[in-house]
């Protein structure tokens, strides 16, 4: 009988233990293989080199963070079985499992509005009637219908497991130490009151510190600017794809990446639709862009050559939005330059916002030692989460570096 009580060795988190066999039967499911395609943070490579780590190396890291976690709350006292620290694990380590190519960026083109989430419940349920119901319970827990409301914040909340190991993993990958989060410590503050995930309060420096190193992490690395840039053109291949087949032509693709190309209705995901997507991860994208470089149509291969050159359009980064006028000037001396009419598909204005911290929806609870919650932002000795509950806009105009 073969051994299913593997241990992971891991860059980030060292030895990682799978202590259930239904997490082993998972993890070798084809559904979470591809996961090994799929790059965790896009085209961030492009930037920060190092940046080639996968959605597989995020789940596995994200199931041993729920495991030390719930370790944790079992030594301060908080009653949890067995079934429920399997089905936990279980959630967490399916919760990307509908990532498709280069994850974010592409989420909502190649079926419509179906988001990851979405696609992870429907992979899920199909695991679900695979192994014989053995993962209702963390279906449950993923969708926030479970009775204990902390193990849904553990998966998906301001503070959840998910977060702790991206910070952690993508600062790794990619040298930027200020999202160098200490997971252990702040894992070694959680608490459970009234069924709900709080913070024991003398941990209000490292949860601050989690959440000015995830607004620096997202400043200097998801939202740098050529990074936007690099997931914008992602997007706008994809659409350009689209409309030029429509349109009669013919573009050469996977037959899975083709038949998203050709079919345009989504409201009700297929069987043959999910098997497709199944199928799919960031070779197909890439295998088409290094093809479409050499398309006729100049818009697609001027798009497709940026990225697979590496020769981005040039960007200026605002803190105020472009003004009309000097867009339309850029739109002109493109048009001038390569002599088309239809400039503006070549001139961008892109836009990021982050809310650092969000005390209205998931707030952080702290626990005090006589036993009362009190919201982070509204603590005493807080010195910086009052400051961060506000959103802040960067504006990027891309074009070509020709002009």
């Amino acid at each position: 009988m073969q051994n299913k009580l593997k241990i992971i060795n891991d860059p980030v988190h060292g030895f990682i233990k799978i202590p259930y066999e239904i997490l082993f039967d998972i993890i070798e499911h084809p559904y979470f293989q591809r996961l090994r395609r799929i790059s965790q943070t896009g085209l961030l490579n492009l930037i920060f080199p190092g940046a080639t780590h996968t959605r597989f190396h995020h789940a596995v890291g994200a199931m041993h963070l729920m495991f030390t976690a719930l370790e944790t709350l079992k030594l301060k006292g908080v009653a949890i079985s067995k079934e429920e620290e399997q089905a936990a694990m279980a959630a967490i380590l399916m919760h990307d499992i509908g990532h498709g190519p280069f994850s974010h960026a592409l989420e909502s083109m190649l079926m419509d509005d179906w988001h990851h989430e979405k696609l992870s419940l429907v992979l899920m349920e199909k695991l679900n009637l695979e192994f014989g119901g053995e993962l209702t319970t963390a279906i449950e827990m993923f969708k926030g219908n479970y009775h204990r409301k902390f193990f849904n914040q553990l998966i998906s909340s301001q503070l959840d497991v998910d977060r702790l190991d991206y910070l952690k993993r993508d600062s790794f990958y990619t040298g930027v130490s200020e999202g160098n989060v200490n997971t252990q410590r702040i894992i070694s503050m959680m608490n459970v009151s009234g069924d709900e995930l709080v913070i024991d309060d003398k941990g209000i420096y490292s949860i601050e510190n989690y959440l000015t190193a995830r607004m620096f992490m997202y400043w200097q690395v998801y939202y740098h600017k050529t990074a936007a840039l690099a997931e914008f053109l992602l997007v706008k291949i994809m659409n350009r794809a689209k409309e030029l087949v429509s349109g009669g032509t013919i573009l050469p693709a996977s037959e899975n990446l083709g038949y998203f190309l050709y079919k345009n209705q989504f409201d009700k995901a297929t069987g043959e639709d999910i098997a497709r997507f199944t199928e799919l991860d960031d070779t197909d994208l890439i295998a088409a862009m290094k093809l479409w470089q050499f398309s006729d149509d100049f818009i697609l291969s001027y798009y497709c050559t940026s990225l697979m050159k590496r020769k981005f359009p040039k960007t200026l980064i605002s803190s105020k939005p472009f003004s009309q006028e000097f867009i339309s000037e850029k739109v002109a001396a493109t048009n001038n330059y390569f002599n088309i009419e239809n400039g503006n598909l070549l001139v961008d204005q892109i836009s990021r916002s982050l809310l650092p911290y969000n005390h209205i929806k998931q707030p952080i609870y702290l626990l005090q030692k006589t036993g009362e919650k009190i919201l982070l932002n509204e603590f005493e000795g807080q010195i910086l989460s009052s400051n961060i509950t506000a959103a802040s806009t960067k504006y990027i105009l891309s074009f070509p570096r020709e002009i």
